[in-house]
């Protein structure tokens, strides 16, 4: 009898200790009312890096498509033409053109101006520029981490987080990193998922090959911590209760 009471003194406190008041964890927009996310929509233009992949394509005002087809060379429309390190890509016919930090309207507007000046090469020709390669790295305390790749050239962060699977439980969607290279520059922002300032932020649109981070909650890590501590004791009641055991046999 005297040994069970020693097991309840044990035992009690560590009720006690396991028995918490949850704390109610941020959710997605949480502070947004039906009027405070009014506003328009705002999608930014893209910006050409380095080692983006672009279907270039070009047309003209020529009968004849025989006239067109040096500009459009097969395997370029098929595979793309890859920006390089220096940030320039190599088109047929008409040499280098620097395409990193343009958009493709500038890049299209450079692509032209070559086909017709000082030469006209083309008459009223139309450029059409596209991205091959749109894709974002989600990380961290999401349903599944990994490379999201978007068949169009336009993506949100809460886009992402959807396509990776969530945010888990423990996530933090009031701190959610955002790693991002503009013009061989690298910059990291935080943006608030449950904020009703989430729209304005300059993360919100992603760009291509933006990399997410979503960390673990303090709770999550107390929990951990808490579990490895419950883990300890309980072994340490077993030995105890083995010893007391053997005790009751042999000490008679």
């Amino acid at each position: 009898m005297k040994f069970h009471r020693i097991l309840i003194l044990f035992i009690l406190p560590i009720y006690l200790f396991s028995c918490k008041t949850p704390q109610k964890l941020p959710y997605y927009l949480d502070h947004v009312t039906d009027s405070s996310a009014r506003g328009e929509v705002k999608v930014p233009e893209l910006k050409i890096q380095k080692n983006d992949l672009l279907s270039i394509q070009v047309f003209s005002q020529a009968t004849d498509p025989l006239f067109d087809a040096p500009y459009n060379l097969t395997t370029a429309a098929t595979s793309g033409f890859l920006v390089d390190p220096g940030g320039n890509i190599q088109y047929p016919k008409l040499g280098t053109f620097h395409a990193e930090g343009l958009t493709k309207q500038e890049l299209a507007a450079e692509i032209r101006k070559r086909l017709t000046e000082p030469v006209e090469l083309l008459r009223d020709p139309t450029v059409v520029i596209r991205f091959l390669n749109f894709k974002v790295t989600v990380l961290g305390q999401v349903g599944s981490e990994g490379v999201v790749n978007v068949p169009g050239e336009s993506l949100t962060i809460l886009q992402a987080v959807g396509l990776a699977g969530g945010i888990t439980d423990f996530g933090k969607k009031n701190e959610v990193k955002i790693l991002r290279e503009t013009n061989g520059t690298r910059e990291t922002g935080v943006i608030d998922l449950s904020s009703k300032d989430l729209f304005e932020s300059p993360y919100y649109n992603l760009v291509q090959n933006d990399v997410l981070i979503i960390g673990t909650t303090n709770e999550r890590a107390k929990d951990a911590e808490q579990a490895k501590t419950m883990q300890k004791i309980s072994f340490a009641l077993a030995m105890v209760t083995v010893a007391a055991t053997l005790a009751n046999i042999f000490i008679r």
